[in-house]
């Protein structure tokens, strides 16, 4: 390999890790069963410590947005795909406004 084609170590570093990101606007249907549903993954996690886990109960009961949060897990999105690992994530939900006539600009990132 010529020294043109030898790769710089950060460069190659870098071509293996590769950033998704993914904005969705989810319609709430039924606060109740999302709570519920974030209540059961909370005290099913044996991970978590009691003090925790009552915080993040109260936390799902007062917004729904934050029962989504403890449902939506990116280790569950990329588990199935073959050839990768997750390094990192990062997420949040928030109540948001939405206009489905609004369109949406994908020239910001």
């Amino acid at each position: 390999m010529s020294s043109s084609e030898e790769m710089d170590p950060l460069a190659a570093e870098a071509a293996r890790h590769v950033r998704v990101r993914v904005d969705m606007v989810l319609e709430l249907t039924d606060a109740d069963e999302v709570i519920r549903a974030a209540w059961a993954r909370i005290h099913g996690d044996e991970q978590m410590p009691e003090m925790e886990r009552r915080q993040a109960a109260d936390a799902v009961a007062q917004d729904p947005a934050e029962a989504i949060a403890y449902l939506l897990d990116p280790v569950d999105l990329v588990a199935e795909v073959p050839g990768v690992e997750l390094a990192q994530a990062s997420w949040s939900s928030e109540l948001a406004e939405y206009d489905p006539e609004e369109t949406w600009d994908s020239d910001d990132e």
